[in-house]
């Protein structure tokens, strides 16, 4: 096999032939076929760079609700956690979620993008500032691929809990980040040992917190947190963590489908707000 002619399987990242009907090592049909490279691509991205990428979304969409919502933006002087808060109108056609925007909009679709929307600045400095503490950990244990999927259906799992509880209008990154820490709650009582149950220690006042926190703050969507938390436990007891096993191709493959279908409704929403 020449080195010309040579690529690592998309699947278990050892050298095959481009022309190789199957890997001869993982079993992988056709490891050669481009599209297959990028996905394997996609799972190799440092992750700093996923972190900073969701941060950066993130970021953009709230900076552009505020930019399309001038009218309606709150000062925040009586309530510091209403300060620079966009104009729900404008939340409400980007995306946000709940009874409202699903049974009046047919908003099916607000299950992810609400996860990208925030209502105030001390609402997504505190969500960022949580995703960029417990994201690096999940990949670190869980692999890249693994961690997007955990954190776009963790997120939809929390919001769709919400909204089967009846929560009328709701956002934040915080339903997919409670995910996060779902996941990194059974991977510290999964693994066990002075290292897994520091863990679960850790990330367990962090779930703790958020939960006082949710009681003592009104208007902070509970049943998004629990559900995203219960949504991440499953997740990683469903996908396995990098200890029992590599991530697989399939996994792969849906986490690139999350991407783009992510991707997709956040320029969906956009558009159908700044054409309708």
């Amino acid at each position: 096999m020449s080195s010309n002619n040579a690529r690592l399987c998309p699947n278990c990242r050892r050298l095959v032939s481009r022309d190789a009907p199957s890997c001869p090592h993982c079993g992988l049909s056709r490891p050669g076929a481009s599209w297959k490279g990028q996905v394997g691509a996609f799972s190799q991205l440092e992750p700093e760079r996923l972190i900073r990428l969701l941060i950066g979304i993130n970021v953009l969409m709230y900076i552009l609700s505020l930019v399309l919502s001038p009218q309606g933006v709150h000062t925040g002087m009586m309530n510091p956690f209403r300060l620079l808060s966009p104009d729900n109108r404008v939340l409400l056609q980007l995306g946000a979620s709940g009874t409202v925007p699903i049974n009046a909009l047919g908003h099916w679709w607000s299950l992810i993008s609400a996860n990208y929307l925030h209502g105030s600045l001390l609402h997504i400095i505190f969500n960022m500032m949580a995703l960029h503490q417990l994201g690096p950990l999940v990949i670190r244990e869980y692999g890249l691929a693994r961690m997007t999927l955990i954190y776009t259906a963790g997120g939809v799992g929390g919001y769709l809990v919400s909204y089967l509880v009846g929560i009328p209008f709701t956002l934040g990154a915080s339903a997919a980040i409670c995910a996060l820490i779902g996941a990194i709650l059974y991977y510290g009582k999964s693994r066990g040992g002075a290292y897994g149950g520091e863990l679960f220690s850790q990330v367990g006042g962090w779930a703790i917190g958020i939960g006082l926190f949710g009681l003592l703050v009104p208007g902070i969507n509970n049943w998004a947190h629990g559900g995203g938390i219960l949504g991440g436990a499953l997740l990683g007891y469903l996908l396995g963590y990098r200890e029992r096993g590599r991530e697989s191709f399939t996994q792969q493959v849906l986490a690139a489908g999350c991407a783009l279908l992510t991707a997709a409704i956040l320029l969906w929403a956009v558009g159908g707000y700044l054409f309708a």
